[in-house]
């Protein structure tokens, strides 16, 4: 096998693969459980030799030391979607956030627009023909790996072996560095009593034979704690968490009704714990593709009654949603809301939800607003909402005037909020005189 004999010549500690970074270079840093930590450690080992070098990435998990105030001026973040890790960093302007959907991210590593230098990634071992698969995130890394003038690969014996469009072969990396290390884990919070309430309503919303796409927090983890009782779901969705496990094992969410990759779980990427990597090693249910193909609005809308459900911050009342930012400081990024809900806008049967609850801060504000907090950008228009829902119901709005648009969203307020939000309507004269009187 010619390819042994290659990889052998490639194997680097990560020190000395990290040499070849120099000043000005831009770092591509593989995102969520697959951060390839060693490899970034050595990339921070390497800043008093260093000036501004971009380091860019999505949602990284671990210690992303590269933000901190005392490596201003070495390292400087590009975020395209931003954890706790950098959140501070950008927020106090020492790094950067850039707004784009995340179906485009992979056109930007190959347009010229986001040119890498270096790719860092994380990879299982390579099989008996070389091929090395990305294991729990492609993302949009396979694209960047095959873009960058040199690329480390962190070969991880704990990685586990995936399928789809998501190997590298060795003839493609130019460093491999090997380690044995539990992969990064991504620790669910557990949902809350108005999370429960959320999904139920989400739920009367899923049909059977349903395709769904769900992000990762409270309120998709007790969705899928509402739909034991429907049959034959489907996954199609940027990324999954732990809670897609029992619905497998009992056979719920099968694929068998998916007019695209049918029988298939088709993923980017998932956010999980070690039971998740352990369920995923070598299981042929699921297909993990780039980021570009699954968040692709056109191929989302190929899957018939397509669900997207995706979360806010806010949702003013023509429906504008709200879910980048707190006024004018980034928190997240736009992630695959947008491509999600436009695809499943356009599948037959599709239905786009935004789900999140009435209030915030303990119940001192209401997350549907009067208008969007001054600074706060808005994510999704307001002609692409289609369903809004809270714990109080479902707000119908698509092809709905201003005024119906006011009207159930006040509707599935928190009824403290709601006169307010009716005297702020009349005001703008969303709502008729007589509706308020």
């Amino acid at each position: 096998m010619a390819w042994r004999e290659e990889y052998e010549a490639k194997r680097k500690t990560a020190r000395e693969a990290l040499r070849v970074v120099e000043s000005g270079d831009r770092v591509w840093i593989q995102q969520g459980n697959a951060t390839p930590q060693p490899l970034v450690d050595a990339l921070v080992g390497r800043a008093p030799v260093l000036r501004n070098v971009e380091v860019t990435s999505m949602l990284t998990l671990g210690d992303a030391a590269y933000a901190r105030p005392e490596y201003e001026g070495i390292f400087r973040h590009n975020a395209l979607f931003m954890g706790s890790n950098v959140r501070e960093a950008v927020q106090s302007g020492r790094a950067d956030y850039t707004p784009v959907f995340l179906s485009e991210i992979d056109d930007l590593l190959t347009n010229g627009a986001l040119p890498l230098d270096v790719a860092l990634v994380q990879v299982a071992p390579p099989d008996r023909h070389g091929y090395m698969s990305f294991g729990v995130a492609v993302d949009c890394s396979l694209t960047a790996a095959r873009s960058a003038k040199y690329v480390i690969a962190e070969v991880n014996e704990q990685m586990p072996r995936t399928y789809g469009d998501c190997f590298l072969h060795v003839s493609e990396v130019d460093a491999a560095v090997e380690t044995n290390r539990p992969l990064l884990e991504f620790e669910r919070e557990p949902y809350t009593e108005v999370h429960r309430r959320i999904a139920e309503n989400v739920a009367g919303l899923v049909p059977d034979g349903a395709t769904l796409q769900l992000g990762i927090g409270g309120i998709p983890d007790a969705v899928l704690t509402c739909l034991e009782d429907h049959r034959d779901l489907g996954i199609h969705s940027e990324l999954v968490s732990d809670g897609v496990i029992p619905l497998i094992e009992k056979g719920v969410i099968n694929g068998a009704r998916k007019t695209l990759h049918t029988g298939k779980a088709v993923v980017g990427f998932v956010l999980g714990t070690k039971k998740l990597f352990d369920f995923l090693e070598e299981n042929p249910f699921f297909e993990f593709h780039p980021i570009k193909y699954v968040n692709d609005p056109f191929v989302v809308a190929r899957n018939e009654n397509m669900v997207a459900i995706n979360s806010a911050m806010q949702v003013d009342l023509t429906g504008q949603v709200c879910s980048d930012s707190i006024g004018t400081r980034p928190y997240s990024g736009f992630g695959g809301q947008v491509d999600f809900l436009r695809g499943a806008a356009r599948a037959k049967g599709g239905r786009p939800v935004i789900a999140l609850p009435a209030t915030a801060k303990g119940g001192t504000i209401s997350r549907i607003a009067a208008m969007p907090d001054a600074g706060t950008g808005v994510v999704t228009s307001r002609a692409d909402v289609h369903y809004v829902v809270t714990e109080f119901g479902v707000a119908s709005l698509h092809g709905k005037t201003l005024r119906q648009r006011a009207e159930a969203l006040i509707g599935i307020a928190h009824p403290k909020f709601r006169d307010e939000l009716t005297e702020y309507a009349a005001k703008a004269k969303y709502l008729a005189p007589a509706l308020v009187s």
